[in-house]
């Protein structure tokens, strides 16, 4: 399709009675429009969320922009610093960076254009008793991290986010586990973008996790909170495949660079903001296998295949698959530290190891075919062959085809693994967090 000359970030609407958020978006003469809840009794005027709405909205139009994918960003009557109009480039660019690399796109020529100033000096947000905010996917991430919080004496909501009138039960279930308080927000897409193979539309992945984070910091400020913790760990940065120089990475906006990136520009609006990092940035999938293999509460009620998050209610599943990327990993990484006979139970009899069918998959995990990285939220090649090598030791994994494969090729020495199970690089985790992980 021919690319239109320009995406127009056309304008922003807060609406206190309901409090919701639209962001309003043209491009190739279509109009779209999204809207946010940040959950009832929300303050929109509190200081700092002006701030904050500017990112939920400039990240927000990312799902609208890939549709025809023009070379220019026009921020219309909203103007950024230089440093701001960077971070914004970045964040298209190779936020989009996998919906590029599988359509076959460069979006190399990518320009922001607006009104530029000089960032004025930061909105002050009034100090208040801690209180800590954190996405909730119900994933053995965001567990780990919720459990942890609970640990440090931090008082505590899950922040969850759906279409309105939706619930995933996959989210539900651990939620409850956690005892948390829940702070619900809303995302509805504007529907038109859901006709974009009619339309001859580009279609593909986008940094969801941006949009999301963003709409946590706004939610956060409407609400009194200082915390927003997140729940990506170190291997989030790992990109899944280098093209052309250009590392592509289907969790990027999970990535450490988004967190500085994002951190650095809320910084520059407002000062003592609510804290956004992630609690696991310093940690391995590997770590957080052996944490969560400790939380016996959730182990019959997570459940992370990628079939029990389809848009459409009735496509969901409402048991594993068994047979997904994602299924493959949870288990491998867990496989070390869990009884074979307890990973049958959670994968309800279909476990990933067992099913010999599955070999290439967990080849796939373990870098030995050249293949790229899965393009799903798992872990590393490095982390995936470590979890093989511990549960190839295991009694009761004894004979395991799959296991015995892998070890013929990605075993990995026991001062790896044990680096592994060690902080990896440095994070921006405050010391209440640390002395309690």
């Amino acid at each position: 399709m021919n690319r239109p000359p320009r995406f127009t970030f056309a304008g922003v609407d807060l609406d206190p009675s309901t409090s919701t958020i639209t962001g309003h978006y043209e491009v190739g003469g279509r109009r779209f429009s999204e809207t946010w809840g940040v959950g009832n009794r929300a303050d929109l005027a509190a200081p700092g969320v002006a701030a904050a709405v500017t990112w939920l909205y400039l990240f927000g139009g990312v799902s609208y922009y890939k549709a025809m994918v023009p070379p220019v960003l026009d921020t219309g009557d909203l103007a950024l610093s230089d440093d701001e109009a960077t971070f914004l480039r970045t964040f298209y660019l190779d936020g989009l960076g996998e919906f590029s690399y599988r359509n076959g796109l460069s979006l190399d020529d990518l320009e922001v254009t607006g009104s530029r100033f000089q960032a004025p000096d930061p909105v002050h947000v009034a100090t208040k008793q801690p209180r800590a905010l954190v996405p909730f996917g119900g994933g053995i991430d965001s567990i780990v991290t919720v459990e942890a919080v609970k640990r440090a004496g931090l008082p505590a909501s899950l922040f969850i986010c759906s279409r309105p009138g939706d619930v995933f039960a996959a989210i539900e279930a651990p939620a409850a586990v956690t005892g948390l308080p829940i702070l619900r927000a809303t995302r509805l897409l504007d529907p038109q973008i859901f006709a974009s193979e009619a339309e001859g539309w580009w279609n593909g992945h986008v940094p969801i996790t941006g949009v999301l984070s963003a709409l946590a910091v706004v939610t956060a400020l409407a609400h009194g909170f200082t915390h927003v913790i997140m729940s990506n760990e170190h291997s989030a940065s790992d990109p899944n495949v280098i093209e052309n120089g250009r590392a592509i990475n289907h969790q990027w906006s999970k990535s450490d660079t988004f967190e500085r990136g994002f951190r650095a520009v809320l910084g520059a609006s407002m000062t003592n903001g609510p804290e956004f990092f992630s609690y696991l940035r310093a940690r391995s999938e590997l770590w957080v296998g052996e944490q969560f293999a400790h939380m016996a509460p959730y182990h019959p009620v997570f459940r992370s295949c990628n079939k029990a998050f389809y848009q459409r209610s009735s496509d969901r599943l409402e048991e594993w698959c068994g047979i997904c990327d994602k299924c493959c990993f949870i288990d491998l990484i867990l496989s070390p530290y869990l009884s074979r006979q307890d990973l049958q139970r959670i994968f309800s009899g279909r476990e990933p190891l067992e099913n010999d069918d599955l070999a290439p998959v967990f080849s796939t995990l373990c870098g030995l075919v050249p293949m790229t990285k899965p393009f799903e939220c798992v872990g590393d090649v490095t982390e995936c062959a470590a979890a093989a090598s511990l549960a190839a030791r295991r009694p009761d994994r004894r004979g395991n085809a799959i296991l015995g494969s892998l070890m013929s090729g990605a075993a990995i020495d026991d001062a790896t693994i044990a680096a592994l199970l060690r902080p990896i690089g440095a994070d921006a985790v405050p010391e209440l967090l640390h002395r309690n992980g």
